[in-house]
């Protein structure tokens, strides 16, 4: 199929022409890849080309920065324990606590925002007790006061959206979403098996892009594991939630939704759920979910959403929008200023404990 100048907007300056498979590969395959021991024979058969054009494709994609890796989405309150934290760095030794933090493998996320708070970062373990003693090292080590924000539920959050457009926002061109109020606890486990965990620490970085992905999967992990087992796994690991989605994860920075913010409000505890499912359900809010008040340490905020878009003065306007119709509270804009750190969550000690 001849390339054609699909209408879409690219972050960066990225000067890519894609035909309408490309396009399909990145809107229609970041979730729901085929769990079958040749996927990408199932994708070319739904695209009408081979089993071959499709993995070669999809390599060409994350060689050009629009797929960040391909494989699994893995749920870090599921399978163990996490949280968001913040500390207030100092400008003078902001760079020597984000690189102090930045150490911790178990850190996967960092970002400096404009706020009195302004080093954001998520630290994920397997278990509670090893997610507690890693902020208590970064404390001790950075001389910095955390503020330590687990999530305790879930309504919406899935940064899965069609970037194949020229849309402000992203999820602007979602139909549907599936919006509930999930508890989290923060003493989850996942109760994996010793093949789930080694599973799992396997595929933290993504899948082999290869024409038999499990097969090579099963042939790295210690357990003694056919092709059809580490199949099964993943599907059963995403069916307890576990995996989040199994696809194409695209670097929406490429794409061009860059400019992102977080936004807290000050939501009466009451009606939190109300709101909260209420919120998640608009096509703009790429992220719902609520996190405790630390009003020990001037946190007053319950409720947090996400909006990502391409333009900081439209997402300025939409969070103006979403104040005045929908959440008519108190709230602060955390913009995210620069990427200190983004990698998948680590769970390396899962297989240890599994051997326990």
């Amino acid at each position: 199929m001849s390339e054609t100048a699909l209408e879409t907007t690219w972050g960066h300056d990225l000067d890519i022409e894609l035909d309408v498979i490309d396009a399909a590969l990145i809107d229609e395959y970041q979730s729901g890849f085929p769990i079958t021991q040749r996927p990408f024979r199932v994708v070319g058969r739904e695209l009408d080309i081979s089993e071959t054009d499709a993995l070669t494709r999809v390599r060409q994609l994350r060689e050009i920065g629009i797929f960040r890796r391909f494989g699994a989405v893995l749920n870090p309150p599921v399978i163990g324990s996490s949280t968001l934290a913040a500390v207030s760095a100092p400008a003078g030794c902001f760079d020597d606590v984000a690189t102090t933090i930045n150490e911790y493998q178990q850190v996967n996320h960092n970002y400096r925002r404009n706020h009195e708070w302004n080093m954001w970062f998520v630290v994920t373990a397997g278990a509670r007790e090893k997610r507690d003693s890693i902020l208590d090292s970064i404390e001790t080590k950075t001389d910095c006061e955390i503020l330590a924000l687990p999530m305790l539920t879930d309504y919406y959050i899935d940064l899965e959206f069609p970037v194949v457009n020229t849309d402000t926002f992203a999820r602007e061109s979602v139909s549907e979403t599936d919006v509930s109020a999930t508890r989290i606890s923060e003493e989850a486990t996942g109760g994996l098996s010793k093949l789930e965990s080694e599973l799992l620490v396997e595929i933290q970085d993504g899948f082999p892009l290869s024409i038999t992905p499990y097969n090579d999967i099963a042939t790295a992990i210690e357990s003694e594991a056919d092709t059809a087992a580490v199949v099964t796994a993943v599907d059963r690991l995403r069916t307890s939630g576990c995996i989040k989605r199994v696809g194409c994860v695209v670097n929406h920075i490429v794409t061009g939704f860059d400019a992102n913010c977080m936004v807290v409000w000050n939501v009466p505890d009451t009606k939190l759920d109300t709101y909260g499912e209420a919120v998640g359900e608009l096509p703009y809010v790429t992220l719902c979910y609520h996190r405790p008040r630390r009003p020990e340490q001037g946190w007053s905020y319950n409720l947090f959403t996400m909006i990502h878009g391409r333009e900081s003065n439209a997402v300025d306007s939409k969070i103006d929008e979403l104040a005045a119709e929908h959440l008519p509270f108190e709230h602060e804009r955390l913009y995210s200023t620069e990427t200190l750190k983004q990698t998948g969550a680590r769970y390396d000690e899962l297989v240890s404990a599994a051997e326990k």
